[in-house]
């Protein structure tokens, strides 16, 4: 199988976690966007969606799925959303899309976390998929001299030559070659830095179940 089949396989099992008559959170990439095509499958049976970037409420709504602002929304029962990479208790690195910030605050309100992803996305010991961080434009520089006491290289991400500007009006900065062995703590240290908005590290509140697609079927991980 290729890796866009696995990540239908994986998508396609995730409607199976979709709540009839609720509000479903999704996330950002080409994972979500697999599921995305398949949530529209269903959409007569939900209320609606909240997006976690402008590009995956631009896709809902081609869709014709309502798109929810996270302000209406008191709680809902799921998120669900891809990773760069998770580890077997359920730890992620995200942000590879840059919407690593909105993919947090949306998670943070659902019940709980599905993520949705392909086999090669399992790893021991995260760190070897760069680590992205939203910082403050003005902070830029100060937060790189700070990252590199932590380790590994910092380095500023760019689009068509110039700096990339999330939904939020930030740039990031990708964490390379970074051995991460206590994830929860290098997401606490991080965060505290000043001019940091979040780091896509998803430790300390994690996955709740994976949807791993192999060759062999999909594999479900609970944690």
């Amino acid at each position: 199988m290729t890796q866009d089949e696995l990540k239908q396989a994986v998508a396609r099992e995730a409607i199976k976690y979709v709540v009839d008559g609720q509000i479903v959170g999704v996330g950002t990439g080409s994972t979500a966007n697999f599921f995305i095509d398949e949530l529209a499958k269903i959409k007569h049976r939900i209320k609606g969606a909240v997006a976690s970037s402008e590009a995956t409420a631009a896709r809902l709504r081609a869709h014709d799925i309502e798109v929810y602002d996270l302000n209406q929304v008191a709680t809902m029962p799921v998120y669900i959303d891809g990773a760069d990479e998770i580890t077997e208790q359920g730890a992620m690195i995200k942000g590879g899309g840059a919407a690593l910030t909105r993919e947090k605050i949306v998670a943070s309100v659902a019940e709980k976390f599905i993520c949705i992803a392909d086999g090669s996305k399992l790893v021991k010991v995260l760190g070897k998929f760069p680590l992205p961080i939203e910082v403050i434009p003005m902070a830029q520089a100060v937060v790189a001299r700070k990252l590199i006491k932590l380790g590994g290289e910092p380095r500023l991400r760019f689009k068509d030559g110039k700096p990339l500007i999330t939904d939020n009006g930030c740039v990031i900065i990708d964490m390379v070659d970074l051995k991460i062995t206590d994830p929860i703590e290098l997401e606490r240290q991080i965060n505290q830095i000043t001019g940091v908005v979040t780091v896509g590290l998803f430790a300390q509140q994690g996955a709740d179940v994976c949807l791993l697609g192999t060759p062999d079927g999909v594999k479900t991980l609970k944690f």
